[in-house]
C-alpha cells in the first residue's frame, strides 16, 4: 500500500474523533446557554406566580374565625336588644300619657292577652295551623314559579307575551282574589291556598328571571361548547348560576306568601277553614278586645322574622359565601 493511502486511512478514524468532540462540545455550550437562559427567567416566572397569587387572593374573601355561638350572638342580640328598648319606650308612655286602656294598652296588657291565648290552646292551634298552611302553600308556589320563570328566561317570545302579566299580578294585592277564590271554592282550605300561590308565584318567577339576566354570558358559551342541550343548560348552567337572584325571589315569595295568607285567613272564616293566626286576629277585633289584636300581630310578626333568622338567613350566607359576594365583618 502505498505510504499517501496509508496515511488518509490512519487519519479518517482521528478527524471523525475531533469532529465528533466539537459537536459534542458545541451542543454542551447550547444546553449551558439554555439552561442560564432558563435561570435568568425564573425569577419572572416566580414573580408571575406570585402575581397571580395576589390577584387571586384579592378576589377571595377573608375568612374570620368565630364561633357558632358567636355568630348566633351576633344574628340574635341586636333585635332583641332593639325589642327591649321598644318595649321599654312604650311603658314609658303608658306611665307618662296614660291614654285609655281600651285604645293603647299597655305592654303588660298585651302579654296577658298572649298569656290567656296560650293557656286556653287558641294560640297554638293558630301559630301550627297558620305555618302548616304558609310552608305548603310556598313549596307549591316554588314548584310552580321555577319552572315558569325558566321558560321566561329561556324563551324570548314566551317572556315577551307573558312577563308584563306575570308582573302586573305581583304588584296586584292578593287580597282582591279572596272574593274569587271564595266563589269558586268555597270556605274551604282551597281558598287560602289559592290566594297564597297568586300571592307568591309572580315573586318566584320574577326573581329567577332577575337571576338568569344577570348570568355571565360566558358561561352560556361554555355549556354549548361542552354540548350541552336545551335542557341540561337550563338546569346545569343557567339555575345555579342565577342562585343568587332566584333565592332572593324566594325570600320575596315567602314574604307575599306569609301576607296574602294572613289576608286569606281573616276575610274567609267559617266553613271547613280552620282556625289561624288571622281568624284570631279577625275574632279579637270582633270582641273590640285590642290587646288580643296586638298581641295577634306581634305573633305574627314574630314567626316571620324567625323563619327569615332560622331558615333564609343562614342558607343566604352560605350561598354567598361559596359565591365571594359576602364582606367578611357580615359572616
Amino acid at each position: 500500500m502505498p505510504p499517501e493511502t496509508t496515511t488518509r486511512t490512519l487519519t479518517a478514524p482521528a478527524a471523525a474523533d475531533s469532529a465528533a468532540a466539537d459537536f459534542a462540545a458545541a451542543d454542551a455550550a447550547v444546553t449551558d446557554s439554555a439552561a442560564a437562559d432558563a435561570a435568568a427567567e425564573a425569577p419572572g416566572h416566580d414573580e408571575l406566580r406570585r402575581l397571580e397569587a395576589g390577584l387571586d387572593s384579592l378576589q377571595a374573601v377573608p375568612e374570620t374565625p368565630r364561633g357558632a355561638v358567636r355568630r348566633t350572638l351576633d344574628g340574635v342580640v341586636p333585635p332583641i336588644l332593639l325589642l327591649i328598648g321598644l318595649i321599654v319606650a312604650w311603658q314609658a308612655y303608658i306611665v307618662i300619657a296614660r291614654p285609655r286602656p281600651d285604645l293603647i294598652p299597655g305592654p303588660i296588657d298585651v302579654f296577658g292577652a298572649l298569656v290567656s291565648a296560650w293557656s286556653s290552646d287558641r294560640l297554638q292551634i293558630a301559630v301550627l295551623t297558620s305555618l302548616e298552611r304558609g310552608g305548603a302553600g310556598f313549596l307549591i308556589a316554588v314548584a310552580i314559579g321555577t319552572p315558569i320563570g325558566l321558560l321566561l328566561a329561556e324563551c324570548r317570545p314566551v317572556r315577551r307575551a307573558l312577563g308584563p302579566l306575570l308582573s302586573g299580578l305581583q304588584v296586584l294585592p292578593s287580597v282582591a282574589w279572596v272574593p274569587a277564590a271564595i266563589i269558586w271554592f268555597g270556605l274551604t282550605d282551597a281558598t287560602v291556598y289559592f290566594v297564597v300561590l297568586m300571592g307568591a308565584v309572580p315573586s318566584i318567577a320574577n326573581g329567577l328571571v332577575s337571576g338568569v339576566d344577570q348570568i355571565p354570558p360566558q358561561l352560556r358559551r361554555v355549556g354549548t361548547v361542552l354540548g350541552a342541550s336545551r335542557l341540561q343548560m337550563a338546569t346545569l348552567v343557567v339555575l345555579p348560576a342565577a342562585l343568587p337572584g332566584y333565592f332572593s325571589g324566594l325570600k320575596q315569595g315567602w314574604a307575599f306568601a306569609w301576607r296574602s295568607l294572613m289576608a286569606a285567613e281573616i276575610i274567609a272564616m267559617g266553613g271547613t277553614i280552620g282556625f289561624g293566626l288571622g281568624s284570631m286576629l279577625q275574632q279579637s277585633r270582633e270582641l273590640a278586645d285590642l290587646s288580643g289584636v296586638l298581641a295577634t300581630i306581634l305573633v305574627i310578626l314574630f314567626v316571620g322574622i324567625l323563619v327569615e333568622l332560622v331558615i333564609f338567613a343562614p342558607i343566604e350566607r352560605r350561598l354567598l359565601r361559596r359565591r365571594g359576594l359576602m364582606a367578611a365583618g357580615l359572616r
